[in-house]
């Protein structure tokens, strides 16, 4: 079996203040920052706070081999503002770019490893986070990102 854990997309880091913190960052040469591109909608979503994941703000920098991404998760409740309001600033999820979506969320919860919230588009893009903080220390993502745009 291999792990759905093998390729590093980006570092999720949660921030009190979004502008404030992307400063910083700009300070130390690191950017480009774009807002994160929200692209078609779900056709399946399942998230604790649907009305809190649509006013998350992210802003977002390329690296070479990964993205750092600083997430806002705004006052509504979710996972994001409750690890927020109770370990302060910093790294929140892992993500990892898979190439069977479906296959990588069968394959945790054969391991027993609930979901926190989920996301499918039509063209199969999509994302997973798993309940995975007591034992890894942060969350874990799985996603798999939209196909390139033909012309």
């Amino acid at each position: 079996m291999t792990s759905p854990f093998q390729t590093l997309h980006h570092v999720c880091i949660v921030v009190h203040d979004l502008e404030k913190a992307e400063t910083y960052y700009t300070s130390l040469g690191i950017g480009p920052w774009f807002d994160y591109p929200k692209s078609s909608p779900y056709v399946e979503l399942m998230t604790p706070n649907p009305e809190a994941s649509k006013v998350m703000r992210y802003r977002c920098c390329d690296f070479l081999n990964f993205q750092l991404q600083l997430c806002d998760p705004g006052s509504l409740d979710s996972p994001q503002r409750r690890f927020l309001d109770t370990h302060g600033e910093g790294v929140y999820h892992l993500g990892f770019e898979v190439d069977d979506l479906a296959g990588a969320k069968s394959q945790m919860t054969a391991l027993g490893v609930g979901t926190i919230a989920s996301g499918l588009r039509e063209d199969g893009s999509g994302f997973a986070y798993f309940d995975t903080r007591d034992q890894a220390g942060t969350v874990l993502e799985v996603r798999r990102s939209s196909p390139p745009a033909t012309s």
